[in-house]
């Protein structure tokens, strides 16, 4: 399975941090966060990734020059930002037709990703969409899921007041090539996928609990926490 790392933002709540290096190099315990989500899933079922960049590109590129995994990385540079979903879709050739991983790489995470794979393929036929869950100490910040008794998602709150749990989309997801298909026929250049995407697929998304770690490093307060805590 090959892999999507959206890595391209600018970090704008993550200043000072990203005033230098762009928000997927910042480091928790002296380690880049892209450098977690590569000794993460390229030993664990994962061939090959794709990283996308956009601010501080050079930065990105010198660090996966000198990652022991170089070998297994494709980097891509967008000139304008797409949005989560218009990056899928500008590389849709990547994927081959094949499902495949997608997850933010400014985002700090412990999983098992052969659990997470395995449990795609095994779901039910119905099912195309396997998105990872955690609870969030911050829910109105996130899309938080509710779930019927098979853990399928049967409504997705995104980013807002007073949402009805803290059982939060971790925006790590396994899409089957129909979903991609889905994507391209929207023929936008640039969108989003917690908010163009899931919506349209209520009651097809499976879900995976994070129980171990999960944090969304979108602040120096949660660069912080994150530090603490990992």
């Amino acid at each position: 399975m090959k892999a999507l790392l959206l890595a391209a933002g600018i970090g704008t709540r993550l200043r000072p941090v990203t005033n230098k290096i762009p928000k997927c190099l910042a480091q928790i315990h002296d380690k880049p966060l892209l450098e977690y989500w590569l000794n993460l899933l390229l030993p664990n079922g994962v061939d090959r990734i794709l990283v996308n960049t956009h601010y501080l590109p050079d930065a990105v590129h010198d660090f996966v020059c000198k990652s022991p995994w170089k070998e297994r990385i494709d980097l891509v540079y967008e000139d304008k930002l797409l949005g989560t979903g218009g990056t899928a879709v500008a590389n849709k050739a990547y994927f081959e037709n094949n499902s495949f991983l997608i997850a933010h790489a400014d985002n700090l995470t412990r999983f098992e990703p052969t659990a997470f794979i395995n449990s795609h393929v095994n779901r039910s036929s119905d099912v195309c969409i396997t998105m990872m869950t955690f609870e969030t100490d911050s829910p109105e910040s996130c899309g938080i899921v509710e779930l019927n008794k098979q853990g399928i998602v049967t409504a997705f709150h995104e980013k807002k007041e007073n949402p009805p749990s803290r059982l939060a989309s971790a925006a790590v997801y396994i899409f089957e090539p129909e979903v991609l298909d889905f994507m391209a026929s929207l023929n936008l250049e640039e969108f989003d996928i917690s908010v163009d995407v899931i919506p349209n697929f209520i009651g097809r998304i499976q879900t995976f609990y994070n129980s171990d770690y999960h944090r969304d490093i979108g602040s120096p307060e949660s660069l912080r926490l994150a530090n603490l805590e990992f």
